[in-house]
């Protein structure tokens, strides 16, 4: 069997090798990167199936247009209004399965072997092995807690024209970084003066635990003049609703988004209609608020015990930036007192005492800092937060 040529520019996720060792009775596991199941709105999301069911079900069960089921891009348009996005028309945006494949269908439709990508340092690991499974050459831009280096950026546009730019400017996984307003404006003018394509990906900017964060790039692109024209932006539902329904969606410049639809054509056909419909009463019922506003309150918690925790049990060892959203806090060992500084060693050592989480090297394109580390504590009860940073501190002792 002779296997495509584009396979050996990737790798099996280091992540999911790591799950493999949580069978493990009693690990606390700080690994994954999903949304807790216990807060997903059941009730919510059960009227929504029967609503689906009872008011359109020829269209929920049947074959559906690949763009997207009609009452979901309304109800997205709307979403997306609500957090200050103008001027997007439901037309203007395909309903993905997922926004995985919104990353899919951007390297389908836009690199070709060999060409330049610049994506942020760290960066998603599922965003590496999809844009190297179709060829391309990736640079990065470090980041800092205010997001990407913009001048890192302008200097690697300038020398390099990459194809396009991917970022995670809310949140992001793993930094958990918030790019500040005037970088996100820096970064459309630059967009705009070199004529690069900008990929915004966020599916965390709803996840804030006090102030909303800066608009996305998407709302900021209506101040920015010819900014639209060189922007994606894909969202999802995963994170604020259920990751099991599978609904992303992807806003684009016409021309990419109608080839992106053709290439969607040839993946699936179409996302599932039946999770289309089931999303689009649950918008439509208004319940998105109320949600968003308990897991918010719940995340926060959580973010605050691990932060407490870390600071009290590992000291100087560790460093860190304080999420202010998101899922994860993003470290580096320090190597403080000559504690362990290899965040694959000491992954290693925690699965022994217990306790699991994802090294960072991975996460890293090129050039990775080993030191680092993603730490999730969305699925974890403060409780057992503070359980699993003391196991983590007698891990790192040896």
């Amino acid at each position: 069997m002779r296997l495509a040529q584009r396979l050996d520019n990737v790798e099996t996720s280091a992540i999911r090798e790591l799950f493999k060792l949580l069978g493990k009775p009693g690990i606390i596991s700080f690994a994954g990167g999903f949304p807790d199941a216990a807060l997903f709105d059941v009730d919510g999301i059960r009227e929504a199936v029967l609503a689906a069911l009872e008011h359109e079900p020829g269209a929920a069960l049947q074959y559906g247009a690949t763009e997207g089921f009609d009452p979901l891009r309304e109800q997205l348009a709307a979403f997306m209004a609500a957090k200050g996005v103008t001027g997007v028309a439901p037309a203007d945006l395909i309903v993905t399965t997922g926004s995985q494949q919104a990353l899919d269908l951007l390297g389908k439709t836009l690199i070709s072997p060999g060409d330049t990508v610049i994506v942020e340092a760290p960066t998603f690991l599922a965003t590496i092995q999809c844009f190297r499974l179709y060829g391309a050459q990736l640079l990065t831009v470090p980041v800092d807690g205010q997001g990407a280096d913009v001048e890192v950026l302008q200097r690697l546009i300038a020398e390099h024209r990459p194809k396009f730019i991917y970022l995670i400017p809310t949140f992001g996984n793993p930094s958990g970084a918030m790019m500040s307003e005037a970088r996100r404006r820096r970064v459309l003018e630059l967009a705009v003066r070199t004529r690069t394509l900008v990929v915004e990906d966020d599916p965390y900017g709803d996840l804030y635990f006090d102030a909303p964060p800066p608009p996305s790039l998407l709302a900021l692109s209506a101040q920015v003049p010819g900014s639209r024209e060189c922007l994606v932006h894909c969202g999802s539902l995963s994170k604020v609703l259920s990751p099991g329904l599978r609904i992303g969606w992807m806003v684009a410049p016409p021309r990419l988004l109608a080839k992106a639809t053709m290439c969607k054509q040839f993946s699936d056909a179409h996302t599932s209609t039946f999770a289309q419909a089931t999303a689009a009463q649950y918008l439509a019922a208004g319940r998105m608020p109320a949600t968003l506003a308990r897991v918010r309150a719940i995340y926060a918690q959580r973010a605050q015990a691990m932060v407490q925790a870390l600071r009290h049990e590992l000291g100087a060892a560790i460093e860190f930036v304080p999420p202010r959203g998101g899922l994860f806090v993003w470290a580096r060992l320090s190597g403080a007192g000559g504690a362990c500084a290899d965040g694959a060693e000491l992954a290693r050592r925690a699965i022994d005492h217990g306790v699991a989480f994802v090294p960072g090297a991975p996460f890293f394109a090129r050039d990775p800092d080993r030191a680092t580390l993603r730490l999730s504590f969305a699925t974890v009860d403060e409780d057992r937060i503070r359980e699993g940073v003391r196991r983590l501190a007698r891990a790192l002792r040896g």
